[in-house]
């Protein structure tokens, strides 16, 4: 399956690079520009999937080139703004928007609604989000934020909220290495620091629970110059 294309229009170039970075991370193809005017121009040349659409831009804002887009294009838009005022939520929807995300915002959940919008554009019914996985004598559930284990000896693992959001990142990640970088953006978004080394402290007290709970197992092994890899096998459950 050829890899969907995103247009983000955002003239902060700080705010583009990351979120292009982890968009391609996630396996799709970017194209950034600044204004109206550039976009135009790039449309000539690509035929993006979805377009990411910044409200305050220099020159044409983001709500004249929301409606010109959507006079012209059926392409999808999600709108992006500092603003958060409901009217401003509003008029963009009317003008046309199928989205609209407020600044600051966490990259999981950009990622939940470009997907969400790319569904409904391609008239794929939505399917169900499992929140409850199995792995090794663990059952991980998302939304009640418990782990349990099997065998009664210790009904439930006790987490910080930050050690469960690791672990959560790596159950939805199986037998895949993962970068620092990358497990800092699933975890903590935009709120984390570019050399924080948190992650790391974490790893190791996680790893000390899971082993606890479950000795030898060796859930989360460190790959040299790579990153971490979860090695359980992981399955969804209802």
């Amino acid at each position: 399956m050829q890899a969907a294309t995103i247009l983000m229009v955002e003239d902060d170039p700080e705010i583009s690079r990351l979120v292009a970075d982890f968009m391609r991370r996630e396996g799709f193809e970017v194209a950034c520009v600044a204004d109206g005017k550039a976009m135009d121009s790039m449309l000539q040349r690509l035929r993006p999937d979805l377009v990411i659409l910044d409200l305050m831009l220099p020159g044409e804002d983001g709500l004249s080139i929301c409606r010109r887009l959507r006079a012209d294009d059926a392409i999808p838009i999600l709108m992006l703004t500092a603003k958060s005022d409901e009217i401003d939520r509003v008029v963009g929807l009317e003008m046309g928007a199928d989205d609209y995300l407020t600044k600051p915002f966490g990259p999981r959940e950009l990622l939940a609604r470009v997907r969400a919008i790319l569904r409904r554009a391609n008239g794929a019914p939505a399917k169900p989000l499992v929140r409850r996985f199995a792995f090794d004598r663990f059952v991980i559930d998302l939304d009640a934020r418990s782990v349990e284990t099997t065998g009664g000896e210790a009904p439930e693992l006790q987490l910080t909220s930050a050690e469960f959001d690791l672990l959560g990142c790596f159950v939805q990640r199986p037998r895949r290495v993962l970068t620092r970088d990358q497990i800092l953006d699933w975890t903590r978004g935009r709120s984390a620091e570019p050399f924080d080394r948190t992650v790391d402290m974490l790893i190791s007290r996680l790893r000390r629970k899971l082993d606890g709970a479950s000795p030898g197992s060796n859930l989360i092994t460190t790959v040299r110059n790579g990153g971490y890899l979860f090695t359980a096998t992981v399955k969804q459950v209802s």
